[in-house]
């Protein structure tokens, strides 16, 4: 009899103004010995980043994807989300027989049977393990971006609409990662400020 392998699949950074939204995947064993799978978002920044490095060497297979900022202006955040887990999944190098996703929506054309999951990421250790691979990778893409363009302070706000950057949108206008089909963005773009990039 095969071995019924369940990955769990969850996002980070759909409420951002900048930067992409990604994805992760993770199989876990049932054995797999991960202590503290929890909801990325009630865990410290150098824990997740333990997390990070153990699920990697502990899953039986995991993969992280992402949509980038020109296809969430041009799909929608939810449909550039959905793009991304689809991408996670697909992305496994051992393929999974089941998807548990977090949400209460399944993306469309995933290889495998799957179903939606409300509160997944605090239910279900494989999607608490997905949401850590996937907040992880999107906080490092948010750091390099802050070195590439060090007026917006990414690197604390990993590009949440916080009145910090909000003031830089407003004193700076939006660059290249910034979501212009998200309103505060667009409301920067249209207030007569010349992008600087």
């Amino acid at each position: 009899m095969s071995t019924v392998l369940v990955c769990g699949v969850d996002e980070a950074g759909r409420g951002p103004l900048a930067g992409s939204v990604f994805a992760a995947a993770v199989i876990l064993g049932d054995d797999h010995g991960i202590v503290g799978l929890a909801d990325s978002k009630v865990l410290t920044a150098p824990r997740r980043a333990a997390l990070f490095d153990e699920i990697q060497s502990k899953s039986l297979a995991w993969s992280i994807a992402s949509a980038n900022v020109a296809e969430i202006d041009q799909l929608n955040i939810l449909q550039a989300t959905m793009l991304a887990m689809l991408r996670a999944v697909q992305g496994l190098p051992t393929p999974a027989s089941a998807a548990l996703i977090d949400g209460n929506r399944v993306p469309k054309g995933l290889p495998c049977p799957a179903r939606a999951i409300v509160k997944g990421d605090a239910l279900e250790p494989a999607i608490s393990a997905a949401s850590i691979l996937a907040k992880v990778a999107r906080d490092n893409e948010l750091l390099a971006l802050d070195r590439e363009f060090p007026v917006y302070g990414f690197a604390e706000h990993k590009g949440y609409p916080t009145p910090a950057h909000l003031a830089a949108l407003q004193a700076h206008g939006p660059c290249v990662v910034h979501r212009r089909s998200f309103a505060p963005v667009r409301a920067a773009a249209g207030a007569g400020q010349r992008s600087l990039w």
